[in-house]
């Protein structure tokens, strides 16, 4: 049997699924899973062991460049590779129109959330079956409730299973135990103060542990860099990372500190101990999960406020800031003790 899956985006979005692929593994073995991704995370798929293929989509490159996008033709060869076999089932996990239409192009009977339960609640007309799933769930739970619903199998209580093994990423054997500082984050209010990222590589270096600093753009590079110079020995800027190359920098680590980023996820899945900071976004539904994963969330009356920028214009003794580095380094040791 052979299902098309469309869960295109973002990181923490596409780690989200690994659960639900591993009790579909274990109830509906022989189910094989054509998984429609955002190109920037089609690695992610092949970590699955019920992914047959990998159908990836260049959706962001071709909205922001929709012109070269029609030119080179790469929409239309997509579209050509979907359509050329019939899904016995088709499911979209993503809960958006732009997923429903992906839906409605290929052939099959295509399943989703319903109108209470989806993102956009017009995606659901766009289905042969819609599902509820209730939004009070964590983002993992929906989706193995989905995938239970719509696959026909009981769905699961047991903790999830991201299916990762970190020991298939470790490439390299450290020469000292390291963290992982994962300093980069989307909205300037998930920000932690570059201060306090100072100050907790300066008691790590201390304590004799490396600090690695990966990057994804040349601003967080630029702020690797500065973090590394409290302790230029002891702490390392990596060169920019495949997904593949970053699970192995987290896989081989003590313990990884993470604002609010996909990375974090990633860190979780691989049941390498995280600290994730926590202030403008919620963490019931979205938060890090997995069995070695902690969440530090800030005090600030209006949190979770959900705002790109802070209301309170970074107010030094709410949200972000409130998270300490002493708090942080204190928890850090806790989890990650041998």
């Amino acid at each position: 049997m052979n299902l098309l899956l469309i869960k295109t985006s973002s990181l923490g979005d596409v780690l989200h699924t690994l659960p639900a692929l591993r009790d579909l593994a274990r109830a509906r073995p022989e189910i094989r899973v054509h998984w429609v991704v955002e190109e920037a995370f089609a690695q992610i798929p092949t970590w699955a062991e019920n992914v047959t293929e990998v159908l990836p989509i260049a959706w962001r490159r071709w909205r922001k460049h929709p012109l070269n996008a029609w030119r080179s033709g790469d929409p239309t060869t997509f579209l050509t590779h979907l359509r050329a076999q019939p899904f016995d089932a088709i499911l979209d996990a993503q809960g958006l129109l732009k997923s429903a239409l992906i839906a409605l192009l290929a052939h099959g009977n295509r399943h989703g959330l319903d109108q209470a339960s989806a993102r956009e609640p017009l995606a659901s007309i766009f289905y042969h079956y819609a599902h509820e799933v209730s939004k009070q769930q964590h983002a993992v739970s929906r989706l193995r409730s989905l995938f239970a619903q719509a696959l026909e199998y009981p769905e699961p209580h047991d903790p999830p299973d991201f299916g990762l093994n970190p020991r298939h990423f470790i490439n390299h054997t450290p020469e000292k135990p390291y963290l992982v500082f994962l300093h980069g984050t989307t909205w300037p209010s998930k920000q932690w103060p570059e201060s306090h990222w100072r100050t907790l590589a300066e008691k790590a270096t201390s304590a004799g542990l490396e600090v690695v600093l990966p990057w994804g753009n040349s601003d967080e590079q630029t702020r690797a860099q500065r973090i590394a110079a409290v302790a230029p020995d002891h702490c390392r800027v990596t060169p920019k990372l495949t997904l593949n190359e970053l699970a192995g920098e987290l896989a081989g680590s003590r313990a990884v500190i993470a604002t609010d980023t996909g990375p974090a996820h990633l860190a979780a899945a691989l049941a390498v101990p995280t600290v994730a900071l926590y202030g403008p976004t919620p963490t019931e539904r979205i938060g890090i999960v997995g069995e070695r994963a902690t969440r530090l969330v800030g005090s600030c009356p209006k949190a979770p406020c959900r705002r790109r920028n802070c209301p309170l214009h970074e107010d030094p003794d709410r949200c972000m800031h409130a998270i300490t580095p002493d708090q942080t380094w204190q928890t850090v040791q806790e989890i990650a003790r041998p």
